[in-house]
């Protein structure tokens, strides 16, 4: 240690080349859960600030440093390396964009039942999005983000990425394939997940409508804006209030398939 650092005070160049070779390999090492915050709910979202988000992906780094092994810096400007770094990237952005998937479900719950009840056109612009968004939507996805921290989801999510170091070291190439099939299986189970939220209380509206269908044949001098509207309205907001608590339990077990299916597209990354 003396001659280590009589020999950096006389070459100071050699301490800051250890220096620029440790932070090349922890850059390396922190690609997989950056791209993870980037792309994930909740933590990629617009209003958690680019600061925070990088140093809590330095901080985990540091954490798994001393549990995986990394690669040299000297193999992390080949071809091999590019291929390394590319692979860290796919991982993270896979595994966030699993978890977005998943909760799109609210969202295109809450734009069924806003577009079922004429709610549609209460729309305000949603940053995450990059558009104009239902109200609705943005009330179930609101829901869902307080589920999803209130259930611990997020740590979840992070100590699932961690262990996939354990699972999937950076020096070695996963099982792409299960990352694509992932993708699409998440897609699927998208679609059947916002429909069993949104059917009951569409359901309901569509009885409604069809109420005030008969009404207005059976008296045709009743203004069908005038009179339809107000009540779709009105129902809606009876209906999502009292099914609110059936709402949250749906989310919540929307939460769990979420985190069970990262947790298994994670297992596969080690299987050849």
């Amino acid at each position: 240690m003396d001659f280590g650092a009589s020999q950096g005070a006389i070459f100071p160049g050699i301490q800051t080349q250890m220096a620029v070779e440790l932070l090349t390999q922890h850059l390396v090492a922190s690609l997989r859960i950056g791209a993870f915050f980037i792309s994930s709910p909740f933590l990629g979202s617009r209003f958690v600030q680019p600061t925070i988000k990088i140093m809590m992906a330095l901080v985990l780094t540091l954490l798994i440093a001393d549990k995986t092994p990394i690669p040299d810096s000297s193999i992390i400007g080949s071809a091999t390396g590019v291929a390394i770094i590319l692979k860290e990237i796919a991982i993270g952005l896979c595994a966030g964009l699993i978890l977005t998937i998943w909760f799109a479900a609210g969202s295109l719950a809450g734009e069924k039942v806003a577009s079922s009840s004429g709610l549609g056109f209460a729309s305000q612009m949603d940053p995450d999005a990059g558009g104009q968004t239902p109200v609705v939507a943005q009330l179930f996805m609101l829901f869902l983000t307080v589920v999803f921290l209130s259930l611990d989801g997020h740590l979840i999510a992070i100590s699932v990425i961690m262990k996939s170091y354990e699972i999937s070291p950076i020096a070695e190439l996963p099982n792409l394939l299960s990352m694509i099939d992932a993708g699409i299986k998440a897609a699927g189970w998208m679609f059947l997940a916002a429909s069993l939220i949104m059917l009951p209380v569409v359901s309901m509206l569509l009885m409604i409508n069809v109420t005030i269908g008969i009404i207005t044949r059976s008296a045709p001098t009743l203004n069908l804006f005038s009179f339809g509207f107000p009540i779709s309205m009105i129902s809606v907001f009876i209906i999502l209030y009292s099914a609110s608590s059936v709402i949250g339990f749906a989310f919540s077990d929307l939460v769990d398939m979420a985190l069970e299916h990262l947790e298994s597209v994670i297992g596969g990354l080690g299987v050849g």
